[in-house]
C-alpha cells in the first residue's frame, strides 16, 4: 500500500488568532455571542464587519471551517438590530443548506431575545406559512431557482420587504461558475432592478471556498465593486492529506484497481480503528454501488453506514446529518451535496474517490474532515482519467494555492435574452433603462426582438410584457437554452413525470434505448418526441448503462483572434458544430464489458458557439511522417483497390450488409472489418473476408467503433480530459474534436476544443491564452504514463480492433513544445 501513496502532506496545528469585539457592536448581540461561546473574532470576521460598516460590499474567500458564517451574520444582526425595518436575503445553492443555516440563525436570535425574525422560502416551504414568511421574515433564507421562479416574478407581494431590503448575501461563491453562475448573474440584475423600483440598493456580501479569481467572480456576479478578505486566523487541528493512486494492475494496458474498490478497502481499515469517516463520490450511481459494496464487506456495522445524496427525502436527510453530528453514524457516502457548509460535526476521515471537478471542490471535501480541532485525515483515491493522473503527478496543483479561475458569461446573447423576458413580465421597461451592465441601446435591440415576437408590447416608448404565458417557469437556471424535454414514465395505470433535461442534451442522454438514472432508480428510454419535447421511460432492472456514440462536423463562422505558435498557429473563433447520435454501447456495470451496439437515427442538433483549435506547419507534419510518428494521413489502399471495390459490392449484392439499403444513384462504400493499418501488408488487409459493403450512414458508424487511435486523436484525448483543470469546469463542459482534413484550418490536420453551451462562456478563450502551458502539461501526463502504447489515464485507450497512438501523440507535443528541430530530408 505504501508504494500507492504518491504524496502525504502533514499540516501542523495552529492556534486561533483571535481579536476583541468590534467596539460599536450592538451590546446585546455582544452578549448573544459570548453566551454562545464565543471569547473573540477572527480576523477575516473583523474585516468583514469593517467593510459593512462603511457601506462597502465584500466577498470572503478563506479555508473550509473558518467561520464564514459569522462575516456575514455579524454585521446583518448588528444593522438589523439597530434598525427593526432593514430587511435581508440569504440565497443558497441548495435547500439543504438553507435549512442548515435556518438553525444557526435561530440559535443566535434567540440570545438576543428573538428580536429578528428568520424564514427559510424555497419549494418545500407549505403554502399555508408563505404569505407568514412575506410578511414577517426580516432575513429571509432561499435559493437562486426559488429566487427566480417564486420571489421576484411576484415581487409587489414582497413590496414592504424589497422597500427595506439593506443586505444580499451569496454563499458559496464559487459555485456559481459555467451556465449556472451566468444566470444567476442575471438573477441579480433583476434582484437589483426590484429592489431600486422600490427605492432600495442593497449591500452584497459573498462567500466562497478558496479560487483564484474570488474578487473578479464577485464583482462579475453582482456588477458591484467588493472589498476582498482573504486573511484567515481561525483554528486547525493536525491536517493529512494524502494522494493515493492504485495499483497497476495491468502494466501493459496501464489499468489501474478501481478508485471505488480501494476507497471502500480504505474506508473498512478507517473504520476497524472506529475512525467516523465521509466517503465522496461524483454521481449518485456511485454512491449506492460504494454503500452497496461497504454494506456487503461490513454486514455488523452496515446499520450505522449510510448514502447521502439528492433523492432521499428531507426527513432521511436530517435524521443522517444529527447521527453524524452526535456520532451514531460511523461512515457516509455522499455526492456533493455534503460537500457545502451544512453542520455534520467534526468527521475524522474524509476519502474522495475521484477528483470532484474542481480543485476548489476537493478541498471542500477534504475540508470535512478536522472541524474538532483534532487530528484527520483526507484521502484523494485517484481514478484512471489523465486528471487524476496529472494530480497524482503534480500535488502541488491540490495542495498550494488554487489555479482555478472560475468563469460566466451573463451576456451569453441566449442567456440573456430568457432574462430579459423575465424582467419585463416584473416590470415594464422604460427608455434610458440599464439592466445591470447592459447598456439601453443593447438592451433595445433584445426588446424588439420580442416585441416582434409578440410577448412585449411597446406604447408612449414603454415595453410591456403582454403574453400569457409565465416566463420564469419555462426558464431553468442549469441550462442554456430554454427548451426542455419532459421525462414522463409509463406505469400500468397512468403515466407521471419525473424531471426534465435541456433538448440539447436530449439526443445523447435520452435517446430510444437509453439507460437514465433518476434517484437511484434505473430507466429505459422506449421514445424519444423532440417535435413534441417528450421522453417516454420504463422502469428497468438492467445491469448496464449506456454510452452514445456522435458523429461530429464543424464549420468556421469568424476568427477572432489567431496567433503563431511553435512549429504551428493557434486560433480561437467563432465556429458551428453539428453533432448527431448514430449508436449506442451497452455496457455492464460492475465489468464495464461492452454487451451490445445499436444503431440510432436520430435528427442532428447544431450548436453556435466559440472554440479554441490549433494546427501543425506542413514542414512540422513531413518531419513526423519521415520519422514514421504521423499516422494521420489519409489511407492507400493500393492501385488495385477500384477493382477491389467492384467485387466486393458484386459479391453483396450491391446492398448493405448493415441495413440492407440497396445502391440507387451512389455507390455504396467498402469497408475493412479490421483497419488497414492493423495489418503487415496491403494484400492481407484487402482479403475479400476483411472486406463488406456498407451503405454511406453505416460506414460512418463502423467507423466510429473500429477507428485506430492516431496521435492526433490521443492528443485531443488529453487535452479534452485536461482543460477543465485549469478552466474550473466540468469535462462535459467542453467538447473536443481532432481532424486530419480540418475546414478549421484549410484542410490540415487540427485540434479543437470548444464551449459546450451556445455563444460560449469562456472556457475556448482562456484555454487559447495558456495553449502554451496546457501543451506542455498534456506533454509531461503522457511521457510520465507507465503504459506502453495508450491507456485511460493519458491518449486513451486503442481502438476496439486497432492500437494506441501513444508514441505518435507524444512525437506531435514534442514538436508543439520543445522546438526539436525539424530535419526535412
Amino acid at each position: 500500500m505504501n508504494e500507492n501513496i504518491v504524496h502525504w502532506t502533514v499540516t501542523p496545528p495552529h492556534a486561533a488568532g483571535l481579536f476583541p469585539m468590534p467596539a460599536g457592536l450592538a451590546p446585546a448581540l455582544r452578549d448573544a455571542l459570548e453566551k454562545l461561546g464565543y471569547r473573540g473574532l477572527y480576523s477575516h470576521q473583523i474585516q468583514a464587519y469593517q467593510h459593512l460598516r462603511l457601506g462597502q460590499n465584500a466577498v470572503v474567500s478563506t479555508s473550509t471551517a473558518s467561520g464564514k458564517t459569522l462575516c456575514y451574520n455579524l454585521p446583518v444582526f448588528d444593522a438589523l438590530f439597530r434598525d427593526p425595518s432593514a430587511r435581508a436575503i440569504y440565497i443558497f445553492p441548495t435547500k439543504a443548506l438553507a435549512h442548515d443555516q435556518e438553525e444557526t440563525l435561530t440559535q443566535l436570535d434567540e440570545q438576543i431575545g428573538r428580536v429578528i425574525p428568520v424564514g427559510a422560502y424555497d419549494g418545500d416551504t407549505p403554502t399555508a406559512h408563505r404569505a407568514f414568511i412575506r410578511s414577517n421574515a426580516h432575513i429571509l433564507l432561499t435559493n437562486p431557482d426559488m429566487l427566480h421562479t417564486g420571489i421576484l416574478p411576484q415581487h409587489t407581494s414582497w413590496a414592504e420587504f424589497f422597500r427595506n431590503l439593506r443586505f444580499v448575501v451569496l454563499d458559496e461563491l464559487h459555485i456559481y461558475r459555467g451556465v449556472f453562475g451566468s444566470h444567476v448573474a442575471n438573477v441579480i440584475r433583476r434582484l437589483k432592478r426590484v429592489a431600486a423600483h422600490y427605492g432600495a440598493h442593497p449591500q452584497f456580501i459573498l462567500t466562497s471556498a478558496t479560487i483564484s479569481n474570488p474578487q473578479e467572480l464577485a464583482e462579475r456576479l453582482v456588477e458591484e465593486k467588493c472589498a476582498l478578505v482573504d486573511e484567515d486566523s481561525s483554528p486547525n487541528g493536525q491536517k493529512n492529506f494524502i494522494l493515493y493512486n492504485p495499483p497497476i494492475i495491468d502494466p501493459d494496458l496501464g489499468i489501474r484497481s478501481s478508485a471505488s474498490s480501494e476507497g471502500v478497502r480504505l474506508a473498512g481499515d478507517l473504520l476497524a480503528y472506529r475512525v467516523q469517516t465521509i466517503l465522496f463520490a461524483r454521481a449518485r450511481r456511485s454512491v449506492e454501488m460504494i454503500l452497496r459494496a461497504l454494506h456487503d464487506r461490513y454486514p455488523k456495522e452496515s446499520g450505522q453506514i449510510h448514502g447521502y445524496r439528492s433523492g432521499y427525502l428531507a426527513s432521511e436527510r436530517r435524521a443522517i446529518e444529527r447521527g453524524l453530528r452526535s456520532g451514531n453514524v460511523r461512515a457516509v457516502v455522499a455526492t456533493s451535496a455534503l460537500e457545502l457548509g451544512i453542520d455534520i460535526g467534526g468527521m475524522d476521515a474524509s476519502i474522495v474517490i475521484g477528483y470532484p471537478g474542481t480543485v476548489a471542490s476537493l478541498r471542500q471535501q477534504i475540508g470535512r474532515a478536522g472541524r474538532r480541532r483534532g487530528t484527520s485525515v483526507g484521502v484523494l483515491v485517484a481514478s484512471a482519467a489523465p486528471i487524476d493522473q496529472y494530480l497524482m503527478q503534480h500535488p502541488e496543483f491540490a495542495i498550494e494555492r488554487s489555479p482555478e479561475n472560475a468563469l460566466i458569461n451573463p451576456d451569453n446573447p441566449l442567456i440573456l435574452l430568457q432574462h430579459i423576458r423575465c424582467a419585463a413580465f416584473e416590470l415594464p421597461f422604460k427608455p434610458g433603462e440599464k439592466l445591470g451592465s447592459i447598456a439601453w441601446d443593447t438592451l433595445k435591440e433584445f426588446l424588439d426582438i420580442l416585441e416582434q415576437a409578440g410577448v412585449l408590447h411597446s406604447a408612449a416608448s414603454r415595453y410591456y410584457w403582454v403574453a400569457d404565458q409565465y416566463p420564469a417557469q419555462d426558464v431553468s437556471l442549469r441550462n442554456a437554452t430554454a427548451q426542455n424535454v419532459i421525462l414522463r414514465v409509463e406505469g400500468e395505470e397512468e403515466s407521471h413525470v419525473i424531471g426534465t433535461i435541456d433538448q440539447l442534451s436530449a439526443t445523447w442522454m435520452v435517446h430510444p434505448g437509453a439507460i437514465y438514472l433518476h434517484e437511484g432508480q434505473s430507466y429505459r428510454v422506449k421514445s424519444l418526441d423532440l417535435e413534441n419535447s417528450e421522453a417516454r421511460l420504463a422502469p428497468s432492472g438492467e445491469e448496464y448503462f449506456t454510452e452514445p456514440k456522435n458523429q461530429t462536423e464543424v464549420e468556421k463562422i469568424s476568427i477572432i483572434e489567431s496567433a503563431p505558435t511553435l512549429n504551428g498557429e493557434k486560433t480561437w473563433g467563432e465556429i458551428r458544430v453539428t453533432t448527431q447520435v448514430v449508436g449506442f454501447r451497452k455496457i455492464h456495470w460492475i465489468t464495464r464489458e461492452t454487451l451490445g451496439q445499436e444503431t440510432l437515427d436520430l435528427p442532428p442538433n447544431q450548436l453556435r458557439t466559440t472554440g479554441y483549435w490549433f494546427t501543425l506547419q506542413d514542414e512540422a507534419i513531413e518531419y513526423l511522417r519521415q520519422n514514421q510518428l504521423w499516422t494521420n494521413d489519409v489511407n492507400d489502399y493500393g492501385p488495385n483497390w477500384n477493382a477491389l471495390r467492384q467485387i466486393v459490392r458484386q459479391r453483396d449484392h450491391f446492398t448493405c450488409q448493415m441495413c440492407g439499403a440497396v445502391e440507387t444513384d451512389r455507390a455504396h462504400h467498402v469497408h475493412h472489418k479490421i483497419p488497414l493499418r492493423s495489418f503487415a501488408s496491403l494484400e492481407q488487409a484487402n482479403a475479400l473476408d476483411n472486406l463488406i459493403t456498407l451503405c454511406p450512414s453505416c460506414h460512418r458508424k463502423a467507423e466510429l467503433v473500429v477507428k485506430i487511435r492516431s496521435g492526433l486523436s490521443g492528443v485531443r484525448y488529453v487535452l479534452n480530459q485536461l482543460a477543465p483543470l485549469f478552466v474550473m469546469c466540468d469535462t462535459e463542459d467542453l467538447g473536443a474534436v481532432s481532424d486530419i482534413q480540418s475546414p478549421l484550418a484549410d484542410g490540415r490536420p487540427a485540434v479543437l476544443l470548444y464551449d459546450q453551451v451556445p455563444a460560449g462562456i469562456g472556457l475556448s478563450e482562456a484555454l487559447y491564452h495558456m495553449h502554451d502551458r496546457l501543451l506542455n502539461e498534456a506533454m509531461g501526463l503522457v511521457s510520465r504514463c507507465p503504459c506502453q502504447d495508450g491507456c485511460p489515464s493519458c491518449v486513451g485507450p486503442g481502438g476496439e480492433n486497432g492500437a494506441g497512438g501513444k508514441q505518435e501523440a507524444l512525437a506531435l507535443l514534442q514538436v508543439l513544445t520543445r522546438g526539436e528541430q525539424l530535419v526535412v530530408t
